[in-house]
């Protein structure tokens, strides 16, 4: 090969790289949803939401301004007995209800219900 191949070929696959990674990084950094509602709101939304899809709701507990709701698979008729307690946490920013470890198909349809 000769070295003018080479070095044109390395320079389009650089290119190519910082191309392809360029809109990675312009992608926002957070996942969390931000609602304008109060926390209680957002807990009695949350429990509704995890008892209409089979979860249950073990407790939960208030952290200062934060409250992390701890809830477990049901068997959904299986019975294969319990999932593992899982966590959920709901705090405040700036009078906005954030949420943090949520898995998307629960948060999907807590959105849903905070937007009514």
């Amino acid at each position: 090969m000769h070295p003018r191949r080479l070095a044109a070929g390395l320079a389009l696959a650089l290119a190519a790289v910082t191309v392809s990674v360029a809109p990675v990084h312009a992608q926002g950094k957070s996942k969390e949803k931000h609602y304008a509602v109060s926390s209680d709101r957002a807990v009695t939304v949350t429990r509704d939401v995890l008892v209409r899809q089979g979860y249950t709701v073990v407790r939960v507990e208030r952290v200062g301004a934060t409250q992390v709701v701890y809830y477990r698979a049901g068997n959904h008729g299986r019975g294969k007995g319990k999932g593992p307690v899982e966590r959920m946490v709901i705090r405040t920013v700036d009078r906005r209800v954030v949420f943090e470890d949520t898995p998307p198909a629960l948060m999907v349809d807590i959105d849903v219900n905070l937007k009514l």
